[in-house]
């Protein structure tokens, strides 16, 4: 039980006094970054999507014609 306790008070420590907090700009910088990232990763995907699908249905129609 002791091994817990101190396992607690030594993440509080580290997370109070050894871990660098971004500022504001930091925080706005990295969500802008991850949001654009997002975007388009996603419509990398969707074209992806919509390009396997295309061709499956091609395939598809020219099979059970």
């Amino acid at each position: 039980m002791n091994k817990i306790a101190i396992y607690f008070k030594e993440s509080y420590k580290e997370l109070t006094e050894k871990v660098t907090w971004p500022n504001w700009e930091q925080l706005q910088q990295s969500t802008m970054i991850v949001l654009v990232s997002t975007l388009v990763i996603t419509a990398i995907i969707s074209l992806m999507d919509f390009a396997a699908g295309g061709a499956l249905k091609f395939v598809y129609n020219q099979l059970f014609k």
